[in-house]
């Protein structure tokens, strides 16, 4: 069946006029709040159809009745009703955009389909060399991922991905799809190799939505004393060291990161004995140095999120701010300071008002995430992370 075929019709709940707007401009979720009648009769995961207050068709979504966010749209269009169809030609079509993007086979860590970005929601799919894994966001898109299990596999083996491991946002990974994948693997960016941890790393394994951003680290490194803040799994820090670091500290509270980043220090190369790596509070850290006054050329400082929901928006603006002012007490004249954030309740602008207004201190760029993290215009929330290079030029 595809388009104007006929199947078992879903069931239909209203949606309140101004979330109705907004959904037709384009932003792919509705809150509990804007659905009109009782959720809890409908299983996690089914598919409904999504009405205007007048009756009038708006959109097929997967319902979460247990999540504040109660619905992520699939299709606006009426006549797209073999969701088996969309799952595929979609994910196809996410695929064949990443062979655009990444073609010259020097990058084999990225990510292949990025949830509502690419028209699936909550499904995001990072591939490590012939490996991937799929981490659904909530309850909704696990149901989903596991009911298109066969579209996801038939459409990940035609590019030669041979093994998908599942990692629920809340829940333990396990092997899915394909052959089981070996606990890490080695991947390249941009020709760089990483050392990721499939089954216990943060998301994915890796944070590749940094990948640009690590490249531009690299091109700023040479000939700098670099300090790498919240360093995780060091490949800031890696990239750093290649692209011509003096010497990098990398700080982190959790140990076992440093042991990763190590691994991938060797696998490029490079002795991780000729850097430091330091388990400590970065707060901690920061003032420790400022006393010895030891300073940095290359300060990059980026955290976990300080505002994973909006009612800690107000509290992380002020840890911000103090980071930053930290950060800038240990950069040397002429130094670069690079921050970042990953909260999508924490806006450009405001991220911007974060850093202090210091003497001889420059915005130089803004980045965000890399092209195959897309969004859709409308999807704000999706547009989460902020990379700003600011110069400390002593005037």
């Amino acid at each position: 069946m595809g388009k104007g075929s006929t199947s078992r019709r879903p069931p239909a709940l209203i949606v309140e006029e101004s979330a109705a707007r907004s959904v037709q401009r384009g932003h792919p979720w509705v809150y509990r709040e804007a659905i009109l009648g009782d959720l809890t009769q409908h299983p996690t995961g089914t598919t409904a159809e999504l009405r205007r207050p007048d009756g009038t068709f708006l959109a097929r979504a997967l319902l979460d009745p247990r999540s504040p966010l109660a619905a992520r749209v699939l299709t606006l269009d009426p006549r797209d009703t073999n969701e088996e169809e969309i799952v595929l030609r979609r994910l196809r079509a996410a695929i064949s955009l990443r062979s655009q993007l990444l073609a010259d086979q020097e990058t084999t860590a990225y990510r292949l389909s990025n949830g509502e970005g690419d028209g699936l929601p909550g499904m995001v799919i990072d591939r490590y060399e012939r490996w991937s894994v799929l981490r659904a966001d909530g309850a909704a898109a696990l149901a989903f991922a596991e009911r298109h299990g066969p579209r996801i596999e038939k459409a990940l083996t035609e590019v030669g991905v041979t093994s998908v491991t599942l990692r629920p946002r809340d829940g333990t990974p396990r092997a899915w799809l394909g052959e089981e994948a070996p606990a890490s693997v080695i991947a390249l960016e941009h020709g760089m190799k990483m050392h990721v941890d499939l089954l216990h790393g943060q998301k994915t394994g890796a944070f590749l939505d940094q990948r640009e951003n690590r490249r531009r680290v690299r091109g700023l490194a040479k000939g700098r004393r670099t300090l790498n803040l919240f360093s995780y799994a060091g490949g800031f820090s890696v990239a750093a060291a290649l692209g011509g670091a003096l010497e990098v500290t990398s700080v982190d509270i959790a140990s076992s990161g440093h042991g990763t980043a190590q691994h991938t220090f060797r696998a490029n190369g490079l002795d991780p004995g000729a850097h430091r790596f330091v388990t400590a509070d970065v707060f901690a850290f920061l003032n420790a140095a400022l006393q010895r006054k030891e300073r940095w050329d290359l300060v990059i400082c980026d955290p976990p999120s300080f505002a994973p929901n909006e009612r800690a928006r107000t509290r992380a603006m002020v840890t911000y701010r103090r980071l930053h002012e930290a950060c800038l007490a240990v950069l040397s004249p002429g130094g670069i300071l690079c921050a970042a954030s990953c909260s999508s309740h924490i806006t450009p602008d405001d991220f911007l008002t974060t850093i202090p207004n210091s003497p001889g201190l420059r915005v130089a760029e803004i980045h965000g995430q890399p092209a195959d993290h897309p969004v859709t215009p409308a999807w704000i929330e999706g547009r989460y992370l902020k990379f700003v290079v600011c110069l400390l030029t002593g005037t």
